[in-house]
């Protein structure tokens, strides 16, 4: 089943993601905002973690296709508490080209209406890291994601300290948002 969104389609992983996806953790400038993954990915090592991945449902990773261009990132939902109906959520658009062109706020709302509708989560947790103005922008303000706290000092990127930014959105915060915006009734 795939889960299609206004611009991008959220499908499975698939082993032919593998390559792209480790050369966007091995891009320098991408892993310098991931709060995860900052070393170098082998091959063997991408295809460990694929295996690793398949059939936990606990922790769903969505491969992002965009139209004409394919797989282009990754949005997580990892790891699942099920009994307290809520999951961390991180994305990845690798495709430096599709930067700021309203890709990652689909994605975002892409998998938080599943999350949302489709799962019945109650609530997403996320976070970015202290810079990365993109990311807030996405979150805080397109996507109604709420700053809830700081981890100070919590990632060394580039040779220093940064605080990690903790972000997070409930249920009815997501379907007041889409009530508002209207973004799933609007033609774009």
């Amino acid at each position: 089943m795939d889960i299609q969104g206004k611009h991008v389609r959220l499908r499975a992983l698939e082993p032919t993601d593998m390559e792209k996806l480790r050369s966007y953790h091995n891009d320098p400038a991408v892993s310098a905002l991931l709060g995860g993954w900052s070393f170098p990915i082998s091959p063997r090592e991408q295809e460990r973690w694929y295996e690793s991945t398949i059939g936990d449902l606990s922790n769903l990773r969505f491969a992002v296709d965009v139209p004409d261009m394919g797989f282009v990132g990754i949005s997580t939902l990892a790891p699942i508490d099920w009994k307290d109906r809520r999951a961390y959520h991180g994305v990845l658009i690798g495709e430096k080209s599709l930067h700021g062109r309203g890709i990652g706020t689909d994605v975002v709302m892409t998998t938080m209406r599943y999350a949302f509708e489709e799962l019945q989560l109650s609530r997403l947790d996320g976070d970015y890291l202290e810079g990365n103005e993109a990311s807030a922008r996405l979150y805080c303000d397109r996507c109604g994601w709420v700053r809830e706290g700081v981890r100070r000092r919590h990632a060394f990127r580039g040779n220093k300290w940064l605080d990690r930014i903790l972000v997070g959105i409930t249920r009815e915060e997501y379907l007041a948002l889409v009530t508002r915006t209207r973004y799933w009734t609007e033609v774009s």
